[in-house]
């Protein structure tokens, strides 16, 4: 889902910046979002990743200008979009997948390479990957930090007035897309369970995430389905405390500047929250109700705390993936003349 969400995110930017542009995507129709995806689409019966011969049939068939593999992707579908005069952008999420990106032959083939996270997430670039880069002259290596949607001016407020609930006032818990993890299969269940606990307090309360739909709504209780990421976004600038999960959830709620209280609920995550709470910028909490409700006590009982964790998100200053990845698309399609007077 991770991969799928930035990669839109992405899209919709293009899409606002150059608005004749095409734009497809490649999915397993396996995907809970593949048939929903508001782009053309090629659907696979898996990961795109494990079909080269379909997927080099349509780089064939439609000669894209630029081919961005979101953490995926085989060495003969980057070369069959190098041969055909496409631009070649790789995402990187794992360290895996970072390694596959500093291979000798792959460097040859990416013109671009971002990184999906901070670089006090992902970790600096190290002396071997300096090294190459200087030796290879290519790719340009960024990282994303974290992407987050926006808004358009005229929607913004509009989910607070839908929930009935001010800015400042509110736990806003988001557990993720509810995807089952070895010994985390209920992980959604433990976060509802925490936010009706604390609705039940008197916190005002809005969850966003699986099975919330079928939810009543109470006093102090604000069950949401999943929602845009614009209007995700929306809620996280408006929150007094986040509670999240470890994954980009989690980095999009610090770059927002709001407190956060961060669960972990897949193998990765936990390490990710534990950079996280190192920097200052988040607290950590076990997958469990009774220790999310605790933290999250603890935490709206002490302001001064609170506070902190906000002031050190925003202190942060992590920058907004989706401009990076628009401004490197620019360098990659447009003469240079027209960046200028854009």
């Amino acid at each position: 889902m991770g991969e799928y969400a930035r990669s839109l995110a992405i899209a919709r930017a293009a899409s606002r910046r150059w608005p004749g542009a095409a734009i497809h995507f490649v999915l397993s129709r396996e995907a809970e979002y593949a048939a929903d995806a508001p782009y053309p689409k090629t659907l696979l019966t898996s990961s795109p990743t494990f079909h080269s011969s379909a997927v080099i049939e349509l780089l064939e068939t439609w000669r894209p200008d630029v081919v961005i593999f979101d953490n995926a992707g085989r060495t003969a579908q980057l070369r069959a979009a190098r041969r055909l005069g496409a631009r070649v952008v790789y995402i990187s999420a794992r360290r895996r997948q970072r390694r596959k990106a500093f291979r000798w032959r792959w460097m040859q083939l990416i013109d671009e390479h971002w990184i999906a996270y901070p670089e006090f997430i992902a970790g600096r670039l190290g002396f071997i990957e300096r090294l190459k880069l200087k030796l290879a002259g290519r790719p340009t290596v960024r990282y994303l930090d974290v992407i987050l949607s926006r808004a358009e001016p005229g929607q913004r407020g509009a989910v607070l007035s839908r929930l009935g609930c001010g800015a400042g006032t509110f736990v806003l818990v988001v557990p993720g897309a509810g995807t089952g993890h070895p010994g985390a299969h209920d992980a959604a269940d433990r976060f509802m369970a925490a936010a009706r606990t604390l609705a039940a307090r008197g916190v005002p309360t809005v969850y966003v995430g699986p099975a919330a739909a079928a939810a009543e709504a109470e006093p102090n209780w604000h069950p949401q389905g999943p929602l845009p990421q614009a209007e995700l976004a929306e809620l996280m600038h408006s929150a007094r405390l986040i509670i999240a999960n470890g994954g980009s959830t989690l980095l999009q709620a610090i770059a927002c500047g709001a407190a956060c209280i961060a669960v972990p609920i897949a193998k990765d995550q936990a390490e990710r929250i534990r950079r996280c709470a190192a920097a200052g910028a988040t607290l950590a909490a076990k997958l469990d109700t009774a220790s999310i409700v605790q933290a999250a006590s603890q935490l709206l009982q002490n302001e001064p705390q609170r506070a902190a964790l906000a002031e050190r998100a925003r202190q942060l200053g992590l920058a907004d993936g989706v401009d990076v990845a628009i401004r490197a698309l620019s360098d990659l399609v447009e003469p240079a003349h027209d960046r200028v007077e854009a």
